[in-house]
């Protein structure tokens, strides 16, 4: 049976949206007491008609499955804030995981946030230094994870970390000592009975460190108020509907896998399905057609792994309950799109956001025309816009197809307060009301924006101004191309001249007489002067565990210089 969207119609839903509107889709807590994420993603279905309805579904390694209950859900967090509480931790305090996708996970995170504590996810891929540059920029005073993990990368941290006060492992059968405890000991001590403590909406709820390209990580911080913007993007961006049965693809170790990994799709009181097993073709259409998922949302590399396999989907499996399919994390390319559409018949809809925004901002939603390629149009109740900014001036750029930095308007919910201990750092992102998010795009006469690049990987070409993104999506729609990525490479003559690294598709030979086509290709649908002077073929392109491509790993590399920070790097 077709279901309608929420959004039916974008023009008029924006003209009239209010955040206050909005907000009366969430309960808020008993008595007028504030507003908590983990309340509005848990207590407020079990405590209603969701109690026995499952909030969480694992499938684990060797396929089977595991559900937990709203019900479930809200006394097993309610042990963990009381476990919280039993050591002493207190409001705003921080407490991070350092977990794959194990129930364990979920539970401290929603009950770190109904203690009114701070939660931090980390990749549970990264080394010890990574991990200890997080633990310590932080200040963690509570760090959940295994005992492997802990021989392996926490011990030898210890006298480095003196503010960390516990560490608890989540398959430990005893306690160590006072510091190093068994969790499951601690929550079988305690009671699942908790009551949340009053909550003010600007209370500091989630940490997500953000990687930059030289430096140590930044952490931006989120309130509890972001839950607004994470039940509206559930709403209207992945259409939530009663009943839904929802899987995100996405490592809780990054922003993604928090917001849309856990809260979102709590908070809209669906089904949130959790695979424990890392990316697998025929392991992940399995998923899709056992449990029934009704929405998919995932990332390009995600996406372009599976345009490599030889697997016809709709006549290999039956995946009649899918209705939306989502992608973040790198722009999606047209290609990426147009396979969606004959691939699964309906296109992968592509949305922007960043750690710092919080939830997403601008999307392709259900109900609107898609145009390959394409960002889409702002979340309702977000004012975004195109500028020119330098050291000295700021301008808005009103005239369509213009290319200048994409800007967002302060007054969303889930607007990142800070960067931790660095809040001269946090005030050069903003222009007056205007967050400037780093990224260049352009605005069509529609509406529709479009990615170009990060201001710091735009190419400066023969007088010409190359945004990667435009090169690349050229260079994915020659058929022997699977992924591609773009710099800029120094030259005496033009500034800079355009390098491509390209992946190739299987069967295809890497040899001059392919290279020479592809640069053909590229030239025909780019002009001589933005096609690629120079094509590597290489085996893959480095990428972060959430799916973006470094291109400034590739040009450093090229050109011999400092690598940066690697701690997000993808099989690192």
């Amino acid at each position: 049976m077709a279901v309608a969207p929420n959004l039916e119609d974008y023009a008029t839903f924006s003209a009239g949206f209010s955040w206050e509107k909005e907000r009366t889709g969430l309960t808020g807590l008993p008595n007028g007491q504030g507003l908590n994420i983990g309340f509005e993603a848990i207590d407020r279905h079990a405590n209603g008609p969701l109690r026995d309805q499952t909030a969480l579904r694992w499938v684990k390694k060797d396929h089977s499955t595991m559900d937990c209950s709203y019900q479930d859900m809200k006394e097993l967090t309610n042990r963990f804030a009381n476990v919280l509480t039993a050591l002493g931790l207190q409001k705003g305090d921080r407490v991070f995981s350092f977990l794959g996708r194990v129930p364990e996970l979920y539970v401290s995170a929603l009950g770190t946030l109904k203690k009114v504590a701070v939660f931090c996810p980390l990749f549970n891929v990264f080394g010890p230094e990574p991990v200890f540059q997080r633990l310590s920029r932080g200040d963690a005073l509570v760090l959940v994870t295994t005992q492997d993990q802990f021989e392996k990368k926490i011990r030898q941290l210890l006298d480095r970390l003196p503010q960390l006060r516990y560490i608890l492992l989540t398959d430990a059968a005893a306690h160590e000592n006072d510091q190093v405890r068994s969790l499951p000991r601690l929550m079988e001590e305690a009671s699942p009975e908790f009551n949340i403590p009053p909550a003010d909406a600007e209370d500091p709820a989630l940490l997500h460190f953000t990687s930059g390209t030289t430096g140590l990580p930044k952490g931006a911080l989120h309130v509890h108020k972001a839950v607004l913007v994470h039940y509206v993007t559930g709403k209207y961006v992945l259409d939530f509907h009663p009943g839904d049965i929802y899987w995100c693809t996405a490592d809780p170790g990054w922003v993604t896998g928090t917001t849309y990994g856990i809260i979102a799709p709590l908070v809209n009181g669906v089904t949130n399905i959790v695979d424990e097993k890392e990316f697998d073709a025929t392991r992940w259409y399995s998923i899709l057609q056992d449990q029934k998922v009704n929405i998919w949302y995932t990332a390009p590399t995600g996406i372009r792994r599976l345009m490599r396999m030889n697997i016809k989907p709709r006549e290999e499996y039956h995946l009649e309950h899918l209705r939306l399919m989502l992608s973040v994390g790198e722009p999606l390319h047209a290609e990426a799109v147009i396979w969606g559409e004959k691939t699964f018949g309906m296109p992968f809809l592509d949305n922007w956001w960043q750690t710092e925004t919080g939830g997403i901002m601008i999307a392709n939603y259900r109900s609107m025309p898609v145009r390959p390629g394409s960002m889409g149009k702002p979340l309702p109740g977000v004012e975004a816009a195109v500028a020119q900014v330098t050291d000295d001036s700021f301008q808005l750029l009103t005239e369509p197809g213009k290319d200048g930095h994409l800007v967002l308007k302060r007054g969303w919910p889930s607007m990142f307060r800070t960067y931790l201990h660095d809040e001269e750092r946090y005030q050069k992102c903003f222009r007056g009301d205007w967050y400037l998010t780093g990224d260049l795009a352009k605005k069509d006469a529609d509406g529709y924006y479009w990615f170009i690049g990060r201001a710091d990987d735009i190419i400066k070409t023969s007088g010409h101004m190359v945004g990667p993104f435009e090169v690349e999506s050229a260079l994915m729609e020659h058929p022997a191309v699977a992924e591609a990525a773009v710099i800029g490479k120094p030259d005496a003559l033009i500034g800079e001249l355009v390098k491509a690294f390209v992946v190739l598709k299987p069967d295809y030979t890497p040899d001059d007489a392919l290279k020479m086509d592809i640069t053909a290709h590229a030239r025909r649908k780019l002009g001589p002067a933005v096609a690629p002077k120079e094509i590597a073929f290489i085996d893959t392109l480095p990428k972060t565990r959430s799916g973006k491509i470094l291109r400034r790993l590739l040009k450093a590399r090229e050109l011999g210089l400092p690598e940066g920070d690697l701690s997000t790097l993808e099989q690192s």
